[in-house]
């Protein structure tokens, strides 16, 4: 049985890792996020604001995450409501694992239908809040992504070529380990997915972290590069819960 990680099955292509990237940027700008500022928070102001057809938004640059202090920045902060409307428009086109992975045209305006831009940019949605019976969008947060910003992103990994492959088709499961990998990212750069290939892999074969090109600027912010981010496992084993080896 092989052992080794059949490197050529799961790697990308340069050539793919661009196309990823001119398809996903044309799909962003299908959508330029419209919002209007909200000068108030709570709860009873953002019930009202869904009530509405709005959903509470807020955008700031992604380093006021940073544990260290001194490295956040407040500036360009913005309270907001996004249409309700549009947002489902966005996510029945694109689909939810990979919102959080696409880059937007934002355009702030002064209220709702006004002509009056406040402010422009790009930004990455990195959170959507949902309410854990209804599944409904209580609130969205932006990051600022202009070009040549760095941001770290969970990219969310798609597996393809289960149709042919080999250890699939003797009865072997695919033990799916990782469904994200984490880079930092210069902007522009963001891929919408990761594509892992896996239609050569037998039985026992492993797909790992340093297995995947992507664009070359992208760094993989783990500390272990020699994780499997895939197996394909016997069928006994199939049923339980992924563990990384």
């Amino acid at each position: 049985m092989a052992q080794w990680s059949r490197s050529a099955a799961g790697h990308l292509r340069t050539l793919e890792a661009n196309r990823q990237y001119l398809s996903a940027l044309r799909r962003s700008h299908y959508h330029t996020i419209q919002a209007i500022p909200r000068e108030c928070t709570g709860s009873k102001v953002a019930a009202r604001d869904r009530m509405q057809g709005r959903i509470p938004a807020v955008v700031f640059f992604q380093n006021l995450l940073d544990k260290n202090s001194d490295s956040r920045s407040t500036s360009r902060k913005h309270l907001l409501t996004v249409e309700k409307k549009q947002i489902k428009a966005v996510l029945n086109e694109i689909e939810v694992p990979f919102f959080c992975s696409t880059r937007f045209p934002l355009q702030i305006r002064a209220g709702s239908g006004s002509t009056h831009l406040l402010e422009t940019g790009t930004v990455l949605p990195i959170k959507i809040h949902r309410d854990e019976e209804s599944g409904n969008i209580l609130n969205l947060v932006f990051v600022w992504a202009e070009d040549g910003t760095e941001l770290k992103v969970d990219v969310p990994v798609v597996f393809k070529g289960e149709d042919v492959c080999p250890g699939l088709q003797k009865g072997g499961v695919l033990n799916k380990i990782r469904t994200s990998l984490k880079y930092l990212c210069p902007s522009e750069h963001i891929p919408s997915k990761i594509e892992v290939d896996i239609s050569k892999l037998d039985i026992e074969d492993k797909i790992f972290m340093r297995d995947i090109e992507v664009h070359p600027s992208l760094k993989l912010l783990s500390k272990n590069e020699n994780m499997p981010i895939c197996k394909i496992v016997p069928t006994s084993l199939g049923n339980q819960a992924p563990v990384a080896e």
